[in-house]
Formats: structure tokens, sequence, C-alpha cells
């Protein structure tokens, strides 16, 4: 099945690559109006995402404007293979799509493809980029900055050696700690429940800074994701209190 998608993709692609978008849409639409398994999809996606970027981005247009689930997984894939190449563009084309979909699974798919994946291989240049999204007008935006970090902690296993790089993630996500839209909430809160599953006692020492009396109020779920994988002995250090 996955040699069967990764051809499909590659006909695509060479159709993409033709300037043959309407028959590219063609071939790749019955996919998407079927539950194709994301990872199949994603096959998809890195076939068609290795052409040029000028035809690449007209497709993805394309499928964007048709607005289906499947949809966000093959432009993500496709922005992520386009990340050595317009590291910059690709976070730019990621964020108008997630404001496009406008919908919470297209912030997370599309934050699990382009900017979590980036922070992964490219961490630096990735965090510069990702900052300014914490301000950005649409909530689901602000949302993607915490599925990103989600990414990341997963992938960095608590890794020692990572981190500051977890210290620097909470340093991201510092400002956002008062996010008050609850579908943003539910995104950065993510990216703290799995820093905090990874990087325990870093993020309870994290909260403990936070959650003070005199600061601005905070969203109960935010808090609460957080300290999912805490232990006691943690939890009560982060809300300031003594442990039993």
């Amino acid at each position: 099945m996955s040699q069967k998608h990764r051809e499909l993709g590659q006909r695509v692609g060479a159709l993409v690559q033709a300037g043959q978008m309407a028959e590219a849409y063609a071939l790749l639409a019955p996919v998407l109006a079927q539950r194709t398994p994301f990872r199949q999809l994603g096959l998809i996606g890195e076939a068609v995402g290795a052409g040029p970027l000028r035809e690449v981005n007209a497709f993805l247009e394309r499928v964007a404007s048709h607005k289906t689930e499947g949809g966000w997984v093959v432009i993500g894939t496709a922005l992520g293979k386009q990340m050595d190449r317009d590291l910059a563009g690709a976070f730019g084309r990621c964020r108008d799509y997630v404001v496009a979909a406008d919908v919470w699974y297209g912030a997370d798919i599309l934050g699990e493809r382009v900017p979590g994946p980036a922070l992964v291989s490219d961490f630096d240049p990735a965090l510069a980029l990702l900052s300014p999204w914490r301000e950005d007008a649409s909530r689901w935006v602000r949302r993607a900055v915490g599925v990103a970090v989600h990414f990341w902690a997963k992938r960095s296993r608590g890794a020692v050696e990572l981190t500051t790089r977890a210290q620097a993630l909470l340093a991201l996500l510092e400002p956002m700690f008062w996010e008050w839209d609850i579908d943003a909430v539910k995104g950065i809160g993510w990216g703290l429940k799995t820093l905090g599953g990874n990087y325990p006692e870093l993020v309870a020492d994290w909260l403990a800074q936070q959650v003070v009396p005199g600061r601005r109020r905070h969203r109960k779920l935010m808090l609460r994701k957080a300290l999912t994988f805490l232990s006691d002995e943690q939890r009560a250090r982060a809300a300031g209190e003594e442990p039993r």
C-alpha cells in the first residue's frame, strides 16, 4: 500500500512539474475524498514537495482551496520537503495555510509537519522564525506554536544534552502561559505537557516562576496540562506549596 501511494505521489509530482495542475489534482482528489491514513498521504506530499518551488507552491494553493483534512497533510509534508531550500518561505506559507484551514486539525497537522520538524533539524533558525507566531492575530497560528514544541519534546526523549533547548522553548512559551483563547490554550498546553513528560524537573521549576501571586490569571486547563506528568512533589513545587 505504501508503494502504491509513493508511486501516486510521483505521478502527481510529475504533472505538477509539467504545469498540469488540474490534471494533478484530479489524480489526487479521490485519495483525499477517502479516509486515507496520514502516513500514506505523507508519502504523496513528500514526492510532490521535492519538485521546483514555484510549481509546487502553485499546486499547494489548489489543494488548499478545497480545504480537505487530508489535503493539509499533503501540504504540510510538501512544505517540510522545502525547508532545506527555503526555510523562511516554508514557515511563511505554513502560517498562511494554518490561517486558511481555520480549524484545530489544520493547525495541528501543519504544526507537526513544518515548525515542529524544523525545531528538530535546525533549532536556532526555526526558533527565530516561530517566535513571531506567538503574537499572531490567528488563534490557530498561536496554537501551532505549542504543537511545534510538543513535536520537538516528543522527539527529544528527555535527552540531557538537549536541556538548554528545552529551556529555550519554555522561554518561548512563557508569554503564552496567559493565553486566554481556549483553542490556542489546548495547543500551548500540549507543548507544556510533553515538555513536562520529558523534562519534569525543568518544567516544575519553570511553572513555579509563573504561578505566583500578583501575576496575570491563567487558564486552569493550561496549568492542568502542564502538570500532567509531574510527580506529587513536582506539582507542589510548581504551585508554590509544601510537599505532603
